[in-house]
């Protein structure tokens, strides 16, 4: 059964907290943080997070899209984040980050681009939580998702089952009911989804086929 994570990218935040408690039965609440210069767009800092965590007792799982992530860590962990993840091509000290969110009480994972080579991140495996591969460029909701970041996926359950880890693989953008199965197959734990949660007509049906895809 797969970990189901909506990314709250596309709720509406006009009535988000209304949103929030429509995913109660999902198993994290995914927060995209983008600061218009590693991504090319804008979305929630510090203060939202602070806020969702009075509404949810869901985990957040913040995704940090940004640059100089080093220098938020902290503050995004004040604020209630419960896994903070940052991408590997945001960082020329990889290992000293993964050792900064972890010494700030938080899981720790490391993301990676389309195009960057899973193996790339193989060194520091050991050290976190989770991976999480974008399966579409990141920076807007609703895109198509990218194929060929499934190999990437299986190398990557490879490499974890042959050094014996726990680590989990999060998967995020273009997730679908019509692709989860596919998706899960590979080896993925954690489905993020956004639009295809948000956008139906049954939030908590729709969490519901995600999780026994």
């Amino acid at each position: 059964m797969a970990l189901i994570a909506p990314s709250i990218l596309s709720a509406d935040f006009n009535n988000l907290e209304q949103d929030i408690k429509a995913i109660s039965s999902a198993d994290y609440v995914h927060i995209d943080v983008m600061d218009g210069q590693f991504v090319p767009n804008i979305t929630i800092g510090p203060v939202v997070i602070k806020n969702l965590k009075k509404i949810t007792n869901l985990p957040l799982d913040v995704h940090l899209m940004i640059v100089n992530p080093e220098n938020f860590i902290q503050d995004f962990r004040n604020a209630g984040a419960d896994i903070i993840t940052v991408h590997y091509e945001a960082s020329n000290h990889l290992d000293r980050l993964i050792n900064q969110i972890k010494a700030s009480g938080a899981k720790a994972g490391v993301s990676i681009n389309p195009a960057t080579p899973v193996e790339n991140i193989f060194p520091v495996l050991g050290m976190v939580d989770l991976v999480l591969i974008m399966s579409v460029n990141p920076g807007f909701g609703g895109q198509k998702f990218i194929e060929y970041t499934l190999e990437k996926v299986r190398t990557l359950k490879n490499k974890i089952k042959e050094l014996g880890l726990q680590t989990l693989i999060e998967i995020d953008g273009g997730v679908t009911i019509e692709n989860a199965k596919a998706i899960t197959e590979a080896g993925v734990d954690i489905l993020v989804a956004g639009s295809t949660i948000f956008n139906s007509k049954n939030i908590p049906e729709t969490i519901s086929i995600l999780k026994n895809a």
